[in-house]
């Protein structure tokens, strides 16, 4: 086996999927009152009832054989129609459709590092970057410690302090990474610390790998994009705002020439389906239809988030206020106790059967962080708290 294949064999399967699959084995239900209750898997299942019925469209001859492999002009032009709204000018020639956000990131990160290069990244941050941005680019990742006294809001300061410090000691940093809105936090970071991260960015000669997967996914505050300058290289996909995460098509923006040439180059290897491109173009065709459908989606969003918070204040449990995504960042510090944060989360998911994520796999700059994740069911989210506080009590 080669070196490459051994650190790819060694990076395994990120714990926030293998603890998904764990959950998605014995789901809780009607039929299964005792099954696990996944409230650890960002997944938007509230919108079904709406897309079900846009999602049965027949093959086309052509959409049955090779297609063009960074995706087919009629479904970039699609997003680039969908995305005008928060991508401002973009243009479906910047635009690179893979299988999968995942994909995207690694194509990036494959395309801005050399092995050893280093991506730094505000924490607590997306805990699959681990595996997207290093397992194949060979890159490092450096966390910037946010601060729990501010609700671990993004800090364009100590993002310059990180930067000036690294190149003092030499280390080769290529880009910054930012998830906006944030994953775990759920914050909507204004468009000033944006503009911010981005002067940082410029400043220190760095990239940055803007992941904006939840971009109309917010509900508490107005979402600005980072894209706009040339080092900015933007992430979308269907699997959050359409939630349609085993479609597997992500999206790349750029507008530096040179790596939009070599993600192209790099699409051979995770292309889209031309079944899966067609059915979302015939998906995003009718502008209307998706219109109404996000604001819809904002609005169950919203009102999921709503009822999850009043959940966890009746049962006690402190969080971060979200504006977006699908998760609450919850705070489980005061039941620590004697214990450490590894066996309160084996309690939780084998005592409780609830499946939240512990910060650890965030990097959360302290234990007792846990993502929970609440765009399902309100039954099943209530039954989950519930068996959480139980655990907790």
């Amino acid at each position: 086996m080669t070196s490459r294949a051994a650190k790819l064999l060694a990076a395994d399967v990120p714990a926030i999927a293998a603890a998904h699959f764990e959950a998605e084995a014995d789901p809780y239900g009607p039929g299964n009152p005792g099954g696990y209750v996944n409230l650890g898997t960002a997944d938007n299942r509230l919108v079904w009832d709406l897309l079900a019925p846009r999602l049965s469209v027949p093959p086309r001859q052509a959409d049955v054989h090779y297609g063009l492999l960074y995706g087919t002009p009629e479904l970039r032009s699609a997003v680039a129609t969908l995305l005008a709204p928060v991508w401002p000018g973009v243009d479906a020639e910047d635009l690179v459709v893979v299988s999968g956000a995942t994909a995207a990131l690694d194509i990036v990160a494959t395309t801005l590092c050399d092995p050893g290069d280093v991506i730094l990244v505000p924490a607590p941050y997306y805990a699959a970057f681990d595996t997207d941005l290093t397992a194949r680019s060979g890159a490092r990742l450096l966390p910037v410690y946010l601060s729990p006294d501010d609700g671990f809001a993004l800090d364009p300061v100590a993002i310059d302090r990180a930067l000036t410090e690294a190149r003092r000691e030499g280390v080769p940093v290529r880009a910054i990474a930012v998830t906006s809105p944030s994953n775990p936090i759920g914050h909507v970071h204004s468009p000033t610390v944006l503009r911010d991260v981005v002067r940082v960015a410029t400043a220190h000669s760095v990239d940055v790998i803007a992941d904006e997967i939840y971009a109309n996914s917010t509900f508490g505050a107005e979402f600005t994009s980072m894209v706009g300058e040339r080092n900015v290289h933007a992430i979308w996909g269907l699997a959050k705002d359409f939630g349609l995460s085993g479609l597997k098509v992500g999206v790349l923006h750029t507008r530096d020439p040179e790596v939009l040439a070599a993600a192209r180059a790099l699409a051979y290897f995770a292309p889209v389906s031309t079944h899966t491109q067609a059915l979302v173009t015939h998906l995003l065709s009718d502008g209307d239809w998706v219109e109404g459908f996000l604001t819809e989606s904002r609005r169950r969003l919203h009102a999921s988030a709503t009822a999850t918070m009043a959940l966890l204040d009746d049962a006690g449990i402190g969080y971060v206020r979200a504006d977006g995504g699908f998760s609450l960042w919850t705070d489980l510090r005061p039941h620590l106790g004697g214990t450490d944060e590894h066996t309160l989360w084996q309690r939780i998911l084998r005592e409780g059967r609830v499946n939240i994520l512990p910060g650890s796999v965030f990097a959360a700059p302290e234990p007792g962080w846990f993502r929970l994740c609440h765009a399902t069911g309100a039954d099943t989210v209530a039954t989950g708290i519930d068996r959480l506080a139980g655990v907790l009590s």
